[in-house]
């Protein structure tokens, strides 16, 4: 009571102080937050000294992300949002460069070859019309005019970016015609393809000598990465690894669900207030109201349908086919779920059936044709017409097919249908193939019309079960959820003081690594998609050796960061695998030279303890030796010596080489080259567009932000 006094007596005072403490709080919240965004960046990136900016990105990003769907992430939507102005940056540029422009006829033919198909821009008699599309533009300004401006910016967007596609196109046909192969080429390419020469070689393999008497250390990895820079340069990487605490039902949480389905099967009294006496609810075994039940106390809709025994879940099928009306089996454990099955019905029923039908459609159906204008009372009475005279000659049923049918896939074939199972057609048609007998005919009303049906062929009679069943999802208790929680924050903060694996250990749960995480990554293998994991690691503030836990879908996951790798060149062990069987190779290869002093390829091959070989009908254009194995290299050269000469020794890709050449059989000039220039024309243009975006983006100075809002 006397601290409740004071604080009274001090009221106005502590008013003050709060409110100074919230002024305090919201300024720092406004010079702090700036344009919101964690670093203080206001442009997502900066390509050759223009901008990308924040607002413009996000909305971008915002419409990207709205088009995929809820089942695609921000990521994605950025990702493509990215690509997008990366392209119109960098091709503008080059459009300004040389001064190209689309002029208003290109974007005119260009509007009526894209809304040619749009019904909105058509005449009466279905062709595109240009004074349509002004009354189109007119009307969309003029209600941007009076605020509503979604429609004519939308189609500002649209002829903005037909504009940009004429660029684009007149851009790289642009780059295409001077990329034209020449005769020249052709006929280069004519003798790549057929000059042939047959060969005499040997090959000392490097893998004569062993890989343990070549040392490659560190430091030559490390020169050759350098030296060779630009195929190993990486973007920032982190590792990490991390410990799951799921979410997952305890057994005592089974046991309880198992508990409460069961519950479901028998009968209950409860006491109504009104009469102040026990009511008998019935249970699952004994209700009759069984759709109702289901769906009152099931996870899952109650699904009318028969099952045959060979459609019925294997775990199950033994229990259902020998079980009577009304019986319950259950509850069994299926993954995740509890499950109750009652048998409520069985009968005898086809598994397949053959039919035919006569279709007489009516104006209204959705289904039916524009140009269908009989009434749906019309329709009822020539369908009924039909089926009288069936039923007094059914051998006249394929004429009348053939006159009346309105179904065309099978009206020739006098309305046949073939065979079909059961749910094949829509539910009045399934209904009456499968409840009636061979040979049955009647009228039958869909949503595609009257239907004169005969029934011509039943198959396989066999018992068939129609199901209820109740599925309740095993659910972690509230008690679960906060022991995992719980679980989480010690191994938290015990990682924070000691071993992070270690400790994992101790605890049973092994921790996962995740290498070479890049900083717009959003999927971590075995978490999931989590960019909050990413940003923590990629902060600046963040150190080698940090923990910190994350919420996930269905748990925890502590995280702690082992490794990052900024910008730059792949470290000597990450570099290690591909650099050195290079330059061991290199070094087996000097040895190898070293160990022979003949030029004579027979005495080199006598000294070497190997045999010479002989290759025939080798090209420029497939350089693979039988024998040898691919060597480019090695057949270039061989190329460029003269008959009865011999190569001088040549560094392949699987060992050294000395080659003489037995024979060069050059292929007979053509008088006209222009075939093999057309063919290296058709292999090289896909490639163009996509080939010359990235010189452009390559040779770009590009400022990437979008880790900072993302």
């Amino acid at each position: 009571m006397a601290i409740l006094n004071s604080i009274r007596k001090r009221g106005i005072f502590l008013i003050v102080i709060i409110a100074m403490a919230l002024f305090a709080f919201v300024l720092s919240g406004v010079i702090g937050s700036g344009n919101n965004s964690p670093k203080g960046e206001s442009n997502v990136a900066t390509v050759n000294d223009v901008d990308i900016t924040r607002e413009d990105f996000m909305q971008k990003v915002e419409v990207v992300q709205r088009s995929l769907g809820p089942n695609n992430g921000t990521n994605q939507a950025m990702n493509i949002v990215w690509q997008r102005e990366l392209r119109r940056v960098l091709l503008e540029e080059q459009f300004v460069a040389l001064g190209l422009t689309a002029e208003r006829a290109q974007i005119s033919n260009a509007l009526s070859l894209s809304l040619a198909n749009n019904p909105t821009f058509q005449n009466e008699i279905g062709l595109f019309d240009e004074s349509r599309m002004q009354e189109y533009i007119a009307t969309a300004k003029a209600s941007a005019d009076a605020g509503d401006r979604q429609a004519y910016q939308a189609w500002l967007d649209f002829e903005n970016n037909t504009a940009s596609s004429i660029l684009e196109n007149n851009y790289f046909n642009l780059v295409k015609g001077g990329l034209i192969t020449t005769l020249a080429e052709g006929e280069q390419e004519y003798k790549f393809q057929n000059d042939k020469i047959n060969i005499e070689f040997i090959q000392i393999p490097y893998t004569k000598i062993a890989d343990e008497d070549v040392a490659v250390t560190n430091a030559e990895i490390e020169a050759y990465v350098r030296e060779h820079s630009k195929d190993f340069e990486v973007d920032p990487q982190v590792d990490i690894h991390y410990v799951s605490y799921n979410e997952e039902p305890s057994l005592e949480d089974v046991e309880t669900a198992r508990k409460e389905i069961a519950r479901l099967i028998e009968d209950k009294q409860v006491l109504n207030p009104d009469t102040q006496k026990n009511e008998t609810i019935f249970g699952f075994k004994n209700t009759t109201e069984n759709k109702e039940f289901v769906n009152n106390n099931s996870e899952q809709a109650f699904v009318d349908r028969w099952w045959f025994e060979n459609t019925l879940p294997e775990s199950i099928v033994d229990s259902i086919i020998v079980m009577n009306t009304n019986d319950v089996y259950g509850p069994i454990k299926d993954g995740n779920n509890f499950n109750l099955y009652k048998v409520i019905e069985t009968r005898q029923m086809a598994d397949s059936a053959k039919a035919r039908h006569i279709l007489i459609r009516f104006e209204g159906l959705q289904t039916a044709p524009q140009d269908v204008v009989r009434t749906k009372e019309d329709a009822k009475k020539l369908a009924d017409s039909i089926l009288a005279v069936v039923k007094r000659d059914v051998s006249k049923y394929e004429d009348l097919a053939n006159n009346f049918s309105e179904d065309l896939s099978n009206k020739e074939n006098g309305g046949d249908l073939g065979y079909f199972g059961p749910g094949r057609m829509v539910p009045e048609f399934n209904t009456f193939i499968f409840d009636n007998k061979v040979g049955d005919i009647d009228v039958v009303e869909t949503d595609f019309g009257f239907h004169v049906v005969e029934i011509e062929e039943l198959k396989n009679v066999q018992k068939v079960f129609k199901l209820a069943s109740i599925t309740k999802k095993i659910e972690p208790s509230e008690k679960t959820i906060n022991d995992v929680f719980s679980n989480a924050s010690k191994f938290e903060i015990a990682a924070r003081k000691g071993d992070f694996n270690t400790i994992a250990n101790e605890n049973g749960n092994p921790s996962k690594p995740v290498n070479k995480i890049g900083e717009l990554d959003a999927n971590i293998p075995g978490v999931g998609n989590n960019r909050g994991i990413v940003n923590w690691a990629f902060n600046e503030e963040t150190e080698i050796g940090d923990v910190r836990r994350f919420s996930i879908t269905n748990g925890y996951v502590v995280v702690q960061l082992t490794r990052r790798n900024p910008k730059g060149l792949l470290s000597v062990a990450e570099a290690s695998a591909t650099v050195t069987p290079i330059l061991r190779n290199e070094k087996k290869a000097k040895k190898i030279r070293e160990s022979i002093s003949s030029s004579d390829i027979k005495e080199v091959a006598s000294s070497q303890n190997i045999t010479t070989k002989t290759a025939n009908a080798l090209t420029l254009a497939n350089p693979t030796i039988a024998g040898g194995g691919t060597e480019p290299k090695v057949v270039g050269a061989a190329f460029g010596t003269k008959v009865g000469e011999t190569t001088k020794l040549i560094d392949g890709v699987n060992g050294v080489y000395m080659v003489r050449i037995l024979a060069i059989n050059n292929a007979p000039e053509l008088q006209d080259y222009s075939a093999f220039a057309n063919q290296l024309n058709a292999a090289t243009a896909p490639s163009v567009n996509i080939n010359v975006f990235n010189a452009l983006k390559n040779a770009a100075e590009i400022e990437d932000n979008r880790a900072n809002f993302y």
